[in-house]
């Protein structure tokens, strides 16, 4: 159903000329594709250069600069081959009215530099000068043409992100085969905005965005760059919009809570709510007692109480004779929720389940028969949740947790099998205002601002890994003492590629040291070896876990009161607060030590140092967006989020405000774009790889 205008920028990526089989596999990696079979044309006419090279420089040979790329033409006087059996290089000397350079070559084979570079023939070169004892030399010329071609050198180059074993020079021939595949799109943008922001056409913006002429170009406030963020921008509210627009034709159950099976458990809790725990369990409530699908997204920082307002939304559920359930993203936190819900709902008598990948057999059997009878009142698992064997007596509500590993098409398939519960989505992962409306624009928002009572602040440091022996000294001392540490590596396995200190490395040095007390738990790991480790850690068997980012999300052993973070320089902003929100659980004070590897640049010092002066995940969010872009904040790769292309949250935050009233204007007049410009908006669509939107438009 993709508009045949697109087919040429649809077509595999290898059908453009020099693109085999062991370039493909390079190109996947560098536009973060599975393989080449995955890669389209499209993807890099969506690679955007970072810098250029400018060649336009042509100082004359004695007034090259030191360093600087120029371009200079000259006759060649003589060629210096080097000594047989040596390693000196070949040189090439030229002149022009100014004086002499050499171009120097190394383990030159044949005579092609004869052929390249006759004596007595004028010719251009182009590439870096140094000097050396008041003689200029270019070593590996960039480029080398004869003075009399000289027009086919490109004196001004985009420069454009890299993967290890591709050449720039074959990157930008591929892109070049690209860019004439862009068609005259139909204009999508209205002419009053076109005009207002002085858009160019799509197609124009797409060449001009791969053919800067000087810095400005690569602004993000260049003209071609702000249409193109404003389209993607467009493009994803639109999808948000039409999700949402198809979500309300499908009625919701109104649920209406009687405070039956809340009070009792409310009662038996060892602590009271906190005033934002109560404000979204009223907006919850409020949401599900309506005839529309509830939609919310509940953000709450580390230890904000996010479980609490789950059961109580689950059992407002179970008190209207329906049935909730909560989907947790990984196995461990799908068991947790079980053991830590199965005692907070004892006192109302509430029957739980847990249903994973794992489950088998007369077990699996015997579960899903309870779920089907409506026995089983609340269900907590994975994915497995969802499959087509799993059928519900009657499902009102579906809790998510870590919302942004649970994205909009993920949403769209829920629905789209015929499940519509209200749905309750959470993350411990504060996102700033922008992103919410990029990623979650058809979600209402609740949030979690206080921590419970009791919580203590947990002392952050930083500490250079060279002295590292006294952590490790400090973490014998704490053991003897009866307490829990985290020890968290970057890598599962030592990596030739990188020095980084890997989980399996450290993991056999600490085990020297600590013996039986050292535990290991990573990704590689299967669901039952994980479990085990974590359980032990739990139970007090292993009283060291060293762990590689597994265990970011949700873990809780609230005695653990240590946490050692290896390498901190290289983990993100969030990412580090979600780690040290492993700690800090219960009553004891914590600490976390930001182990780094000097020197640190001035982004990696400003990243720690928030960390130290702050434990506000939505001001650390805010921050890591400043300096790291939305794409690294919650994982460009992860389904559902923005993975912006062109747009930044940072530079274009005025652009997405104009693109949200944008598509609610239009759905509101044109909610099956059928007019001829809901056609060119389906073109967008298709253009942006929002091929879910769509289908879902045509199902509704």
């Amino acid at each position: 159903m993709r508009p045949a205008l697109l087919d040429p920028l649809f077509a595999p990526l290898n059908s453009l000329p020099g693109i085999g089989p062991k370039a493909g596999e390079l190109y996947a990696r560098l536009l973060g594709r599975e393989s080449i079979d995955d890669c389209r044309v499209i993807d890099l006419v969506f690679h955007a250069p970072h810098s250029l090279i400018d060649r336009r420089h042509q100082p004359g040979i004695a007034r090259a600069p030191q360093g600087v790329i120029v371009t200079i033409t000259g006759r060649v006087d003589r060629h210096q081959p080097p000594p047989p059996r040596t390693s000196q290089p070949y040189r090439v000397f030229l002149h022009d009215d100014t004086g002499e350079l050499a171009l120097t070559f190394f383990r030159v084979k044949g005579n092609w530099l004869e052929k390249a570079l006759p004596v007595d023939e004028t010719i251009t070169v182009s590439g870096k000068v140094d000097w050396f004892n008041g003689r200029p030399s270019m070593v590996h010329p960039d480029y080398m043409v004869r003075a009399t071609e000289a027009e086919n050198l490109p004196l001004v180059e985009p420069v454009y992100p890299m993967t290890a074993g591709l050449s720039a020079r074959i990157l930008r021939k591929a892109i070049e085969a690209a860019l004439p595949r862009i068609p005259d799109f139909p204009e999508w943008i209205e002419e009053a905005l076109m005009q207002k922001q002085g858009f160019q056409s799509a197609r124009d913006c797409f060449l001009a965005l791969h053919d800067p002429r000087d810095g400005t170009d690569l602004d993000p406030q260049a003209p071609a760059r702000r249409r193109l963020a404003y389209d993607e921008f467009l493009a994803g509210q639109l999808s948000l919009s039409l999700v949402r627009q198809r979500l309300r034709k499908v009625a919701g159950i109104p649920v209406h809570a009687t405070g039956k099976l809340s009070k009792p458990v409310l009662a038996a809790l060892p602590f009271s709510l906190t005033g934002s725990q109560e404000t979204a369990i009223g907006e919850v409530l409020k949401d599900i007692a309506g005839t529309e699908r509830m939609l919310r997204l509940l953000q709450g920082d580390v230890g904000s109480g996010k479980t609490a307002v789950a059961l109580m939304s689950m059992l407002a559920a179970v008190e209207a004779g329906g049935q909730a359930v909560l989907m947790a993203p990984t196995e461990i936190l799908a068991r947790q929720h079980f053991a830590t819900l199965s005692k907070m709902a004892a006192p109302a008598g509430v029957t739980i389940d847990v249903l994973t990948g794992r489950t088998k057999g007369r077990e699996r059997d015997a579960i899903l028969e309870r779920i089907a009878s409506g026995e089983t009142q609340i269900v907590i698992g994975t994915h497995a949740l969802f499959q087509d064997t799993v059928v519900y007596n009657n499902l009102l509500l579906a809790v998510v947790d870590e919302q942004h590993r649970f994205g909009v098409h993920q949403r769209l398939r829920l629905t789209a099998k015929g499940i519509s519960p209200h749905m309750l989505v959470m993350t411990a992962t504060p996102i700033p205002r922008t992103l919410v409306l990029a990623a979650f624009g058809d979600m209402n928002v609740s949030k979690l601002t206080e921590k419970p009572a009791g919580r203590k602040p947990i002392q952050t440091v930083t500490v250079s890994t060279e002295r590292t022996g006294e952590i490790v000294d400090r973490l014998r001392t704490a053991l003897a003492e009866g307490k829990k540490a985290y020890w968290i590596c970057p890598l599962v396995e030592e990596s030739e590629a990188s020095d980084l200190m890997s989980a399996d490395e450290r993991f056999q040095s600490l085990d020297k040291q600590f013996g039986p007390n050292v535990g290991l738990v990573h990704g590689r790991m299967n669901g039952a070896e994980k479990d085990a480790v974590m359980l032990a850690f739990k139970n007090g068997e292993i009283r060291l876990l060293v762990a590689t980012t597994v265990v970011e999300v949700g873990v809780d052993v609230p005695d653990a009161t240590i946490m050692v973070i290896e390498h901190a320089e290289r983990f993100g902003l969030a990412q580090l607060h979600q780690l040290r929100g492993r700690v800090g659980r219960g009553d004891e004070a914590s600490t976390c030590i930001l182990l780094y590897k000097g020197p640190l640049s001035e982004n990696g010092r400003a990243r720690l140092s928030i960390l130290r002066e702050t434990e506000d995940g939505f001001l650390i969010a805010e921050e890591d967006l400043k300096l790291r872009g939305e794409g690294e904040l919650l994982g460009t790769r992860q389904s559902g989020t923005p993975g912006f292309r062109i747009a930044s949250l940072e530079a274009h935050g005025d652009l997405l405000e104009i693109a949200r009233k944008d598509a609610a204007y239009v759905i509101e007049r044109d909610p099956d774009l059928t007019t001829e410009r809901g056609e060119a908006l389906r073109t967008l669509l298709y253009l942006h790889r929002r091929d879910e939107a769509i289908r879902f438009l045509r199902a509704g």
